[in-house]
């Protein structure tokens, strides 16, 4: 299933420059705050306190921050490539480039869930990865996220 139900061509950030990880989220929680209509300290702290459990990267360049907003009325995605790697405390070590901010609502359950583990899959993909970071500019993204994984066919 492609990712273009969680988030819009508007939601794609092509060349994000940003030289920590700190600075990052702070930049996507000022992008999701616009393009939802929420809060964007509210955003910001349901992020920052996520990572405090743990670092939301995943391995190889790729990390998915996420939380809930209770104000929020449907699962919101947000993805950026980053200008240059970053420091985002992965456990493979790895720095990351490509950023998929998740947010979901309150209640959402198991569709916050569901959301998650279908960017974990998609952006884990070598194949998938390798095109977002080749693709030149918004559209070329955004059809990379509206792709058909093949391992999910």
């Amino acid at each position: 299933m492609p990712l273009t139900d969680l988030v819009a061509s508007n939601a794609v950030i092509p060349a994000l420059k940003v030289n920590t990880k700190k600075q990052a989220i702070q930049s996507l929680a000022e992008r999701a705050a616009e393009l939802t209509g929420q809060s964007e300290r509210a955003i910001l702290e349901v992020l920052m306190q996520r990572e405090k459990l743990g670092s939301t990267a995943v391995g190889s360049g790729v990390a998915i921050p996420h939380g809930k907003l209770s104000k929020l009325n449907r699962v919101f995605g947000l993805f950026a490539r980053l200008a240059k790697p970053i420091d985002f405390e992965a456990m493979d070590g790895q720095p990351v480039d490509l950023i998929f901010l998740l947010l979901a609502p309150e209640g959402a359950g198991a569709d916050h869930l569901k959301a998650l583990a279908r960017v974990a899959r998609l952006l884990r993909d070598p194949e998938v990865a390798r095109k977002l970071r080749e693709s030149g500019d918004t559209d070329a993204i955004y059809a990379v996220l509206a792709m058909q994984p093949a391992s999910a066919a």
